[in-house]
């Protein structure tokens, strides 16, 4: 193969007998590992089928079939995996398809990696890792996030509740959602710390409004914050640590008006300090942008004169 030009369909059926055995490794079916040679020839393949002279350059017929293998492999078999499944044991299976998922990222990018160094860079094209995640975070996370954070949510209700969940579970969930933005916390932040935060605000309602019928004054403190401490412990688990101030906040805000509205008038100055604080940042950030555009203006007009 290295010797004479290789058809594109003769060097990906090649291709494919390496990516099959990799899926059989993952999948966990008797496959022994990959020997430095098998690599070799695997790397080597795409390198010679990348180097050929025109038309026999399949550099973008190799870039588009990289991803098809994801594609392939996620459709027929991480997805129906998944559809199977659902509560705590989705999210386990979830976590298995992730892993496994960086893996073949990982292994299937090795094979490639010729394109990553010349093709891709000089197109400025997503990278091979960039590729992989894309088509997980597409095909696989787009499906299934929200029953994976309505599942999540559940779970963490009932340790809030007294009961034992497996948190080194959760953490690894999160992680995905954090892991899945590609640097970014969008994904994580819109996809379920925002309805996390409103089950956790819910949850303490129901119970306050309980605390502060049957409890004192300072039991009701106490409680509330024996509460404040586990949300923080559950953070320090598998929470990410953004997510610490948004709880405090909630629990805060929760405990305040429970605190406040069942005195005569009580809530009045509550909401009037609010609103003190809201007209406040509100009139800053209107200065803020007075500002920018005033500067803008007097900058087009010393450019004019």
């Amino acid at each position: 193969m290295e010797n004479k030009t290789i058809g594109l369909d003769k060097g990906w059926d090649y291709m494919q007998k390496g990516i099959t055995k990799l899926k059989r490794i993952l999948e966990g079916l008797p496959e022994p590992p990959f020997t430095s040679e098998e690599y070799m020839m695997l790397y080597t393949t795409i390198y010679n089928m990348c180097t050929q002279k025109p038309p026999h350059d399949y550099s973008q017929q190799l870039y588009d079939k990289y991803r098809e293998a994801f594609e392939e492999y996620i459709t027929s078999t991480v997805l129906p995996s998944l559809r199977e499944k659902h509560d705590e044991f989705m999210l386990r299976e979830l976590v298995k398809r992730w892993a496994n998922h960086k893996v073949m990222v990982r292994w299937l990018s090795r094979f490639f990696h010729y394109l990553d160094r010349y093709f891709i860079a000089r197109r400025s094209l997503p990278t091979l890792n960039e590729v992989g995640l894309t088509c997980f975070r597409d095909l696989v996370y787009q499906e299934v996030h929200a029953k994976v954070k309505d599942a999540v949510i559940t779970l963490i209700d009932k340790e809030r509740e007294g009961e034992q969940i497996d948190r080194a579970l959760l953490k690894n969930v999160l992680d995905i959602f954090v892991e899945i933005g590609m640097g970014q916390m969008d994904r994580y932040e819109d996809d379920f710390e925002a309805d996390m935060l409103q089950d956790t605000g819910a949850y303490y309602s129901r119970k306050a409004s309980s605390w502060i019928e049957e409890d004192s004054c300072p039991d009701y403190m106490l409680k509330s914050e024996e509460c404040l401490k586990k949300e923080r412990d559950r953070v320090s688990h598998y929470l990410h640590s953004s997510s610490e101030t948004k709880l405090s906040e909630v629990e805060d805000l929760s405990r305040m008006y429970r605190l406040y509205c069942k005195i005569p008038r009580g809530l009045d100055p509550v909401a009037n300090i609010f609103k003190q604080h809201i007209t406040a940042e509100g009139t800053a950030l209107v200065q803020q942008a007075e500002d920018a555009t005033s500067n803008q203006v007097n900058f087009i007009i010393i450019l004019l004169v």
